[in-house]
């Protein structure tokens, strides 16, 4: 049972971007998953990962990163789904939406992005060391995030398909520039995009544990 499902409008950087946002009944904390660059959050896989965060008591902020005139391509200051820094704050404008509303203000938030929204991920969360839970990113170009990573003061988990071992060598190397905790899980017999069966449930597993370890820690520390 859900206690908000709807379309929203967040406002970020001079303009507006468009969402979705479902916060189920007693949600233990909220996701904010970036797309708009290499994800839809109308495609299956992105609607299969809400759906099973929100079985698993997590409310979703699906926010595209790139307003609707900007990817009809009539805004005067060009294509913008490569500036990093510039998507980084539009995530993190996100987030602090998030904090703002009555019903979600009080719940912790992941950021959550894949591809090229990983990077606007990490970006972000070097900028939210209050703010934010934890970062989780699959698939990920954390070489993207540059100078970012060496900033990130939250965990971040990077979860890899074993068929890529580029990304996997990205993720490792990122991993040693970020001086929170990290973490880096495999998916097997899984290939960039997780389109394998059963690959992206996995992917899902995986963060939900994570986060579900984070609330934890973060329960245990205000005792």
């Amino acid at each position: 049972m859900f206690m908000i499902s709807e379309m929203v409008s967040v406002p970020a950087d001079r303009v507006t971007l468009g969402g979705d946002l479902v916060v189920p009944a007693q949600a233990r904390a909220m996701v904010l998953f970036a797309h708009g660059i290499d994800s839809s959050r109308q495609s299956p896989g992105s609607r299969s990962v809400t759906a099973a965060l929100h079985r698993a008591g997590f409310g979703t902020l699906s926010l595209d990163l790139i307003s609707e005139a900007e990817d009809r391509g009539i805004f005067p200051e060009g294509d913008r789904r490569f500036d990093v820094r510039l998507l980084g704050r539009r995530t993190a404008a996100g987030t602090d939406w998030l904090k703002a509303q009555p019903e979600t203000r009080t719940l912790p938030i992941a950021l959550f992005g894949a591809g090229v929204e990983s990077a606007a991920v990490l970006e972000a969360a070097a900028e939210l060391p209050d703010r934010a839970l934890t970062a989780v990113v699959w698939g990920a170009r954390p070489d993207l995030a540059g100078d970012a990573l060496g900033r990130i003061r939250v965990p971040v988990l990077f979860v890899v398909g074993d068929r890529d071992p580029g990304l996997l060598r990205l993720d490792q190397q990122a991993a040693e520039q970020i001086p929170a905790a990290s973490a880096i899980r495999v998916v097997q017999d899984a290939g960039p995009l997780f389109q394998e069966p059963g690959a992206l449930d996995e992917v899902v597993a995986l963060a939900t544990a994570w986060c579900d370890d984070r609330l934890r820690n973060t329960t245990d520390a205000g005792r």
